[in-house]
């Protein structure tokens, strides 16, 4: 079984609220059927979420009655984003189900707190693609937070203890630097996980209460140490997902994972 990660920067156009990029999830759909593997799908909540998240402060926890509104507007809207993914899904052949984060785990200060893995097992067992997302949550000491898509990676890949970790974003992999912003910045083919710890990384130039390429390097951290591997692939070039998937060489950063 392989979990596959799709960055909200690469569904969405993260600077425009709600904007989804079709053709790009369409493709990736595409590659996900060829490709024919079993799989555990979460994606980002891109602009769908952090815009309005950020603007209601929901990360920080309730502290004024306003935020049950944005709290309530983000989870449709990330709702709304999770039905896009479905419909490209299933237009391509793909029987996948939503499981929805708010309705299966709770938080305690934006840590996990409980889980109920059974659902994404008994979905699995059946030949689905369980499908969740970043979402906003229940969080015991803060009374809601944001349960971001990396979370929920480093979560599931955890207990599940998959082939691999795809994350799907909208560089070709690691640089030495933000390359977005920095034109000297390197690819990186291979890095172990001494070599990313040691790593620093810009953060994005977008609204991203979730932490950014930072945040995705700290979860690659954590799947690394379980002796999983990583890969983050381009999602932009069709294709890439695809070869990826069957285990065929492509401009990628793989991350070793070590015992």
């Amino acid at each position: 079984m392989i979990i596959l990660k799709l960055g909200g920067s690469i569904i969405t156009e993260k600077s425009k609220e709600c904007h989804f990029k079709q053709q790009i999830m369409d493709n990736l759909s595409k590659d996900i059927k060829k490709a024919n593997k079993k799989i555990l799908l979460i994606h980002g909540a891109g602009s769908f979420g952090h815009i309005p998240a950020k603007k209601y402060n929901l990360n920080d926890g309730y502290s004024r009655d306003e935020q049950l509104y944005g709290f309530s507007l983000t989870h449709e809207n990330v709702q709304s984003l999770n039905s896009m993914v479905l419909q490209s899904l299933h237009k391509n052949g793909i029987n996948a189900v939503s499981i929805p984060p708010h309705s299966i785990l709770k938080l305690n200060n934006h840590k996990l707190s409980s889980i109920d893995y059974n659902i994404f097992t008994e979905y699995l067992d059946l030949n689905f693609t369980p499908v969740t997302f970043g979402d906003v949550v229940l969080d015991k000491k803060l009374n809601f937070s944001i349960c971001s898509g990396d979370l929920l990676s480093v979560t599931l890949a955890k207990y599940f203890k998959p082939d691999k970790v795809i994350f799907v974003i909208d560089e070709d992999g690691i640089y030495s630097s933000n390359p977005k912003i920095d034109n000297n910045a390197k690819f990186i083919k291979k890095i172990s996980l001494s070599e990313i710890e040691k790593l620093t990384t810009s953060a994005d130039n977008y609204a991203d209460v979730t932490g950014g390429m930072a945040g995705k390097i700290n979860s690659i951290k954590e799947i690394s140490k379980q002796g999983i591997d990583t890969i983050l692939l381009n999602g932009n070039k069709p294709g890439k997902l695809y070869k990826v998937l069957i285990g065929e060489d492509t401009k990628s950063t793989i991350i070793k994972g070590v015992k």
